[in-house]
């Protein structure tokens, strides 16, 4: 931070050598460096992003953008670093590469040739990735089918979103594995969560865990409806076959983990069943520590952790880095979505996190003062998440660590401005560019 200390205040800037040259490439790279931030406290980060920001947005309005599209100004300007998706950063990149202008650290140019063969890879890369990602869909959409998941009259269908979320930023292609267990389980949670919302009964609801909890020993006749059957047969054959898959990667029996973090998860989704059913107001602090749970990406997370090339130890998972990764990823999840669901969710009768600040306030806090509130509370949590993932030397492998803070910048993604996960078209054009449409290069 030291090394940013004399750019806190902006006629510092505008005396130097970059200001003097009205150099917008150098404001902008300290305008993204300023929201890298892991600690409230850092007021050099927030002085240089109050006076960049300030100073990109004048750019923009009166079109004195120099050096650089005005498109990349107003992309960064508009979509924080913690609201971006990497393979459509990469595509963008590839799409704007300029191969007569590109230059390396600032300080030298690579020759023209090479900047072309750079390019070449890049697009190869991509085409070679996208390719592997329509082929990982089909078979999404086919296993959908077979488990009988589309027939289920109340879930959302919301394949493309979830296997998103994993191609867009788990985007290598060997880590195939790992983009299908994160898909697979996102499209369970949705159905699971939508079961316990609105499809089902209590007695479907308690059904539904007690075959859960019995597992293998669980009966043909145990089922009190062809619902339960449906997803309780979809979450056995699918977590079983993911545990196997893990399990051979980590070269130990990982399957019982799997299996305990999605009964962990039925039972904080029933509870707040059961709080609805009997409306019951909790505390601020009993929602958010079911609703760390019950916001569902434990199953979508966790299982992927042992699909990305590193070992995790039994040790690691039971340590508490593991349990604060996870409250701090799932923290930033629940808050982001009872701010964006809080009219939908109110006039469903639903309490959240902004709803119960009203309430427990006697009055005293508005609905408005109330979301400020938790966004202070998304932006503390975001920063802790960073930092923790950042550390050095901790039980838990920086691969692993990493998907805690890209799961992070997906919600972001979808609870930015909107519902995006609800919505049946906000994320479709995400969707098509990483999956479906090919790179346009200009000329």
């Amino acid at each position: 931070m030291d090394e940013l200390s004399h750019l806190g205040e902006a006629s510092n800037f505008h005396n130097s050598l970059q200001g003097y040259l009205n150099d917008t490439k150098s404001v902008l790279e300290l305008y993204k460096a300023s929201k890298v931030s892991v600690s409230e406290h850092e007021l050099i980060l927030d002085n240089i992003g109050n006076w960049s920001g300030s100073l990109l947005s004048e750019k923009l309005c009166s079109e004195r953008v120099q050096g650089l599209p005005i498109l990349e100004v107003e992309y960064a300007v508009k979509f924080p670093f913690y609201t971006t998706l990497e393979r459509l950063d990469h595509k963008r990149n590839i799409e704007h590469f300029d191969a007569r202008g590109s230059h390396i650290l600032k300080t030298e140019c690579l020759p023209y040739g090479i900047n072309q063969e750079l390019l070449a890879l890049a697009v190869e890369d991509f085409t070679f990735s996208q390719s592997i990602y329509q082929d990982e869909l089909l078979h999404l959409d086919r296993w959908v089918k077979e488990n009988r998941l589309d027939q289920l009259q109340f879930a959302r269908q919301k394949l493309t979103y979830c296997y998103l979320s994993a191609a867009a930023t788990i985007f290598p292609p060997e880590l195939s594995d790992a983009r299908i267990s994160w898909a697979k389980n996102g499209v369970l949670t949705t159905v699971v969560d939508d079961f316990f919302d609105v499809g089902g009964s209590k007695e479907e609801l308690e059904n539904l865990i007690a075959l859960v909890e019995k597992w293998d020993e669980y009966h043909k006749d145990d089922f009190c409806s062809e619902q339960v059957r449906i997803v309780f047969c979809a979450l056995y054959t699918t977590v079983n076959q993911l545990g196997s898959i893990a399990s051979a990667v980590q070269n130990r029996d990982v399957k019982n983990h799997l299996i305990e973090t999605w009964l962990h998860l039925l039972r904080s989704m029933m509870t707040e069943a059961e709080w609805q059913r009997s409306q019951y107001v909790p505390t601020m602090e009993e929602y958010m520590t079911n609703g760390v749970v019950s916001f569902a990406l434990g199953p979508i997370v966790l299982p992927a952790l042992y699909c990305v090339g590193e070992k995790l130890l039994g040790s690691a998972v039971k340590n508490q880095e593991y349990s604060e990764l996870f409250r701090l990823m799932s923290t930033c999840g629940r808050l982001l979505n009872d701010s964006q669901g809080f009219e939908r969710e109110g006039s469903e009768g639903k309490l959240n996190s902004v709803s119960l600040l009203v309430l427990h306030s006697g009055g005293s806090m508005s609905v408005e003062a109330a979301k400020n509130a938790i966004q202070k509370s998304i932006v503390a949590s975001r920063r802790d998440l960073l930092r923790l993932v950042l550390k050095e030397g901790t039980a838990v492998p920086r691969a692993c660590k990493e998907l805690f803070w890209k799961m992070c910048k997906i919600l972001h993604l979808f609870y930015f401005r909107t519902d995006g996960f609800s919505s049946p078209k906000e994320m479709a054009s995400a969707v098509n560019a990483v999956i479906n449409e090919p790179l346009r290069l200009s000329s």
